[in-house]
């Protein structure tokens, strides 16, 4: 029986990790034939985290974040933190040592957090083998799934932040002062921006000729006074800002770096999941109180429910641009084997073992709790291809050509071998069972 239940756990994680990477390739194909190019897929991608996955968060944690289950989430913000500055420590040793390319390290310390789990569970519901590890015969699939999905949707903010705010100087990118780039930032957005936008509706005789696919549709009026504001209130916090002590001025624009929209997705979902009279207004049924479930809450996850599949797709569109520039011979781009199994070797290899033996021991001493859903999802955290995100970091970086292609190269080997994850979710089902 025992081998039975080794070969089912192995055919289900078979087949998810072959879904994952069919949908990759769905979304090479999109690339390859024109549906998707690189600039759309760019686009798509910045809307999916900063539109889409807040709004998974949002719906997902609320529903499943109530006062009595709040501290499942703790040991999961724990864990998140410790393989990441582990991954960055090892990263940066091992570049220092073996001479390795600067990505090496964001590339050992930032995988694949949000979409590739995600669906990656989703998978493993459809075939059922999530159920295998259900404690409860009145726990559902359907249940699990969403436990499951609120347990990876925690640890990525963790990973989106450490991202946004490590990412660029792993990599070189954060060359100017901390300062002088929120104050960049800040005047682009606010400032040049809303110039621009008022003076092309102030200019009515031209308003016809000059209206294209960026004219805003609200009304004039309501453009003009939108721009006013913002620059009043761009010139009033500049002016503060003046004020405010340069130690201050540094320690703020450091900490903006880890501010991202996933980062207030999960407050609003934290909030409302916490607030007993806003979780029943939102999630409860509207026989039992909940008003706003039906509609508001219904749009936000229909909303949300977008982001997993479109954001794998995104990635084999990104990976079939990189492909079409290898094929047209652009910089080929120096590959160094030594660099790619070692990074392979992290990710795929060695913090899967460490992942399940150390949350198989937690627990087994009951430390994180009696849901196995939870242990399965904290094994999976560490483990997969490094994040798409790494050739924005090229791109920020400025770096030349030849080290685009090469992270191209890399990326496309990673996703392409992510069906060997399939023996971690295996041994990862075998263990919750076994200790259930």
């Amino acid at each position: 029986m025992a081998t039975e239940d080794m070969v089912v756990a192995f055919v289900a994680a078979l087949q998810a990790s072959g879904s994952v990477l069919l949908t990759i390739w769905y979304g090479l194909v999109a690339g390859q034939i024109g549906f998707l190019d690189n600039h759309t897929a760019k686009k798509m991608s910045k809307m999916g985290v900063d539109m889409l996955l807040p709004a998974l968060l949002i719906t997902n944690l609320g529903s499943q974040l109530h006062l009595d289950t709040a501290s499942r989430y703790i040991p999961i913000l724990i864990w998140s933190l410790i393989y990441n500055f582990a991954s960055i420590a090892i990263g940066l040793v091992a570049t220092r040592l073996f001479n390795l390319p600067k990505w090496v390290t964001p590339a050992l310390a930032f995988n694949n957090t949000t979409s590739l789990p995600l669906l990656l569970v989703q998978s493993l519901s459809s075939t059922g083998a999530l159920s295998q590890i259900l404690q409860s015969p009145d726990d559902t699939t359907s249940e699990a799934l969403d436990r499951a999905r609120s347990y990876l949707l925690v640890s990525s903010i963790v990973g989106n932040s450490l991202t946004f705010g490590l990412g660029g100087e792993l990599l070189g990118a954060h060359d100017e002062d901390a300062r002088d780039e929120l104050e960049k930032s800040l005047r682009q957005g606010s400032g040049e921006t809303s110039e621009t936008e008022e003076g092309n509706n102030n200019n009515n005789n031209d308003e016809e000729e000059e209206a294209d696919e960026e004219t805003s549709l609200l009304p004039r009026p309501i453009v003009a006074y939108r721009s006013r504001v913002s620059r009043s209130a761009y010139t009033a916090a500049s002016n503060l800002w003046d004020k405010t002590p340069h130690a201050l001025q540094t320690f703020t624009a450091h900490v903006v770096r880890f501010i991202s929209p996933p980062i207030f997705g999960a407050a609003i979902g934290m909030a409302l999941g916490l607030a007993p009279p806003l979780h029943r207004l939102f999630f409860n049924d509207p026989t039992d109180g909940g008003y706003f479930k039906a509609w508001l809450t219904s749009s936000v996850k229909n909303l949300g429910e977008l982001f997993v599949a479109l954001q794998v797709i995104v990635v084999g569109a990104k990976l079939a641009h990189g492909l079409r520039r290898m094929r047209r011979g652009e910089q080929a781009g120096r590959l160094p084997g030594v660099a790619v199994t070692f990074v392979l070797f992290v990710r795929f290899v060695m913090w899967p073992v460490i992942s399940i033996l150390a949350i198989t021991y937690i627990a087994r001493n009951g430390t994180l709790g009696d849901d196995p859903v939870l242990w399965f999802t904290m094994m999976l955290m560490p483990t997969g291809p490094p994040a798409m995100k790494l050739t924005a970091l090229a791109e920020a970086t400025h770096a030349d050509d030849e080290e685009k292609m090469a992270i191209t190269k890399f990326l496309s080997i990673s996703y392409a071998l992510s069906p060997v994850i399939t023996p971690t979710i295996m041994m990862g089902l075998k263990a919750c069972k076994v200790w259930i």
